[in-house]
């Protein structure tokens, strides 16, 4: 007899709900920079990934309705038919500028930029090496592209080399986030590009958390770390982090991005962003690029958590990014602080498997330039009085 569909994936649901990982969707109603309204009750959001604070700044806003009252609201069409703007075109510019790339071109999100990247990169007899740890797209661009996929322990560059040279006659990608969602640290990407370099491997980095938080003017994290074109070819990241707006880009060689135009199926068989959109990202590029202060609040926040919840003995995972972790290890612990930390008026996601492995259960605390010290302290003092907050 065949399966239902719907009712084995409703059987799936219900052993999540069982094992209390049943994931829920809560609508916000209002938000004020950090501040958020879920539930009729005013919550200090220490989840959001607007590491800038920019998501809601006036010239963003200015600059989409302006653009909005000149070119409405939505493109109309793919970017290879009528869709490519004005709008996108400069913030393409821009955007290869910023990260010292040849060319930039826009996808409207960045799952969908990792699957066009690996789809156009990767033939069935290649071979893509990635860390255990990567983002869910990069492992699903590499099994949708076909190719072997071959995984690293976490930031282990000896263990990458030990999967390129397995595969010695293969064409290669090594693939890597460069800062890591759920752990916040950053990967070694200098000695990654130098075996990438000895290996006749690409090297394409994941930069969705780097960019706008790390490098002198925000450039991301293959900049900080001393990297060009050359050595990190392919760099991806979004636009709805540190930028506040919403889509991703891929940077590197104009005959890279000629040929993601050409092959890359997330680009071409896809409506363009709202050009209004490009025009409100291309305004957060520049204030992400000149007020120097947004970054250097948010690493002063960065350390001014660390060092108070070292002093309070608080699990934190080793972090120097916005992204601040504080391991609980079981997932109905981690639930069950997120829950006592809403009540006192903070809102902090609980991170449980499948996203984190059993046992790693986390709060996944995120900093923004648009919070203050003494709400940082604020919540300093609530994570202090959670029962499950010791060493684990």
């Amino acid at each position: 007899m065949r399966v239902d569909l719907l009712t084995r994936l409703a059987a799936h649901t219900q052993q999540r709900e069982q094992a209390g990982l049943r994931r829920r969707l809560h609508t916000v109603t209002h938000a004020d920079g950090m501040w958020l309204e879920r539930n009729g009750r005013r919550l200090l959001s220490f989840c959001s990934n607007d590491y800038l604070g920019l998501a809601q700044h006036p010239s963003l806003i200015d600059a989409l309705k302006r653009a909005a009252d000149s070119d409405g609201v939505g493109s109309g069409s793919a970017h290879l038919i009528s869709g490519h703007r004005n709008a996108h075109a400069a913030l393409e510019d821009a955007l290869a500028e910023w990260t010292g790339r040849e060319r930039a071109l826009l996808f409207s999100t960045g799952y969908m930029a990792n699957l066009g990247v690996m789809q156009a990169l990767l033939e069935r007899d290649d071979v893509c090496v990635q860390d255990k740890l990567n983002h869910a797209c990069l492992l699903d661009g590499a099994q949708l592209a076909g190719c072997e996929l071959k995984r690293y322990p976490h930031a282990d560059v000896e263990g990458a080399e030990r999967q390129l040279r397995a595969r010695p006659g293969a064409a290669a990608l090594l693939a890597t986030d460069g800062v890591f969602s759920m752990d916040g640290d950053i990967a070694p990407l200098a000695e990654l590009a130098a075996l990438c370099q000895h290996e006749a491997a690409t090297l394409m980095v994941d930069d969705a958390h780097g960019l706008g938080v790390l490098g002198e003017h925000g450039e991301g994290s293959a900049s900080a770390a001393g990297l060009t074109q050359d050595e990190v070819p392919v760099l991806m990241a979004t636009l709805g982090k540190a930028l506040g707006c919403s889509g991703a880009f891929v940077a590197g060689s104009a005959a890279l991005i000629d040929g993601l135009v050409q092959s890359a199926r997330t680009y071409i068989y896809t409506t363009a962003m709202p050009p209004a959109l490009a025009a409100a990202t291309l305004a957060a590029v520049r204030l992400a690029q000149t007020e120097t202060w947004r970054r250097e609040k948010l690493h002063a926040l960065i350390a001014r958590f660390r060092t108070g919840a070292a002093q309070l003995g608080l699990p934190l995972m080793p972090s120097p990014t916005a992204i601040q972790p504080l391991l609980l290890g079981d997932a109905q612990a981690a639930l069950a602080a997120s829950e006592a930390l809403e009540r006192a008026g903070f809102l902090v996601t609980a991170i449980r498997p499948p996203t984190v492995p059993q046992g790693k259960a986390r709060l996944r605390i995120t900093l923004s330039a648009a919070h203050q010290e003494t709400e940082v302290d604020r919540l300093l003092e609530a994570l202090s009085r959670l029962p499950q907050a010791g060493p684990v």
